[in-house]
């Protein structure tokens, strides 16, 4: 997976490039992932423009995508899906991943009485599970895998907030169907920590200097292998396998996983 230089658009990276079995890659230019697009600058960012992307899929919450509404690139469509609507509905946990993480930070007190002593990481297990479980994420996903197989939708570029969990997952889904090993899976998703610490770097120094545990600005700002493995595991333990977890858990038909690996594999 290839950083994409951009001035406007945070964690921005293309699945071209990943190592496959067999010496095979992902064809770059087709599938890119990112941050939020509310500070797109189509014409002050060249490298977003020379893309050519034709499809946003936003995997936000309302909430998310009403405060901080999508720039689009020039002649892109928008399709939005909000992988937690039903955890939300619900009522399960307080602290969906990135949706509430600027109120989190800037108070200390709430976020060490929600997210202190390990709490975080256990929220986001709870959150990661939901990826593999809930409809809302079956839903989500099943667009992602559905559109990225079809080569006119593309140039298509997925995204939530920070990029890095409800983004990270599709990600691993997509890697894994194509045929990415677990180390590749896991190298891929690690991959984005330098660029969302750059981009929340002010938010994290504003909560250590208010006295805020650093161990919890860590665990809400990054990606841990823990997170990861949590949802790999739900998905054997509930389906047995990837595929499985794709035909039956998403409702992705077998022949569009067949074009999908048709169209992204080099």
């Amino acid at each position: 997976m290839t950083a994409t230089p951009s001035t406007t658009v945070a964690n921005l990276r293309d699945l071209g490039g990943t190592p496959l079995a067999d010496g095979r890659t992902v064809r770059p230019g087709l599938v890119l992932r990112s941050g939020a697009l509310d500070r797109l600058d189509p014409d002050a960012d060249p490298a977003v423009a020379g893309l050519g992307i034709r499809t946003v899929i936003d995997f936000r919450t309302d909430a998310e995508r009403a405060d901080h509404p999508d720039r689009l690139p020039t002649g892109a469509r928008l399709l939005a899906r909000d992988v937690l609507a039903d955890r939300l509905r619900a009522g399960i946990g307080k602290v969906p991943p990135a949706a509430q993480l600027k109120d989190l930070m800037a108070d200390p007190i709430v976020a060490e009485e929600y997210l202190g002593g390990g709490k975080a990481q256990a929220v986001f297990g709870e959150v990661y599970r939901s990826f593999v479980n809930s409809a809302s994420a079956h839903a989500a996903y099943r667009l992602l895998l559905t559109e990225a197989a079809d080569p006119q939708a593309g140039p298509l570029l997925f995204h939530c907030t920070a990029g890095k969990d409800r983004t990270g997952w599709g990600a691993t889904v997509i890697l894994s169907l194509l045929g990415a090993d677990e180390d590749t899976l896991m190298a891929e998703y690690m991959s984005v920590n330098p660029a969302v610490k750059r981009t929340f770097a002010p938010m994290i120094e504003g909560f250590t200097a208010a006295g805020g545990d650093p161990e919890i600005a860590l665990a809400l700002i990054g990606v841990f292998p823990s997170y990861l493995q949590t949802a790999l595991e739900e998905v054997a333990t509930r389906f047995g396998s990837m595929e499985k977890y794709v035909r039956e858990g998403l409702g992705v038909a077998d022949e569009t996983v067949e074009a999908l690996r048709t169209h992204l594999i080099a």
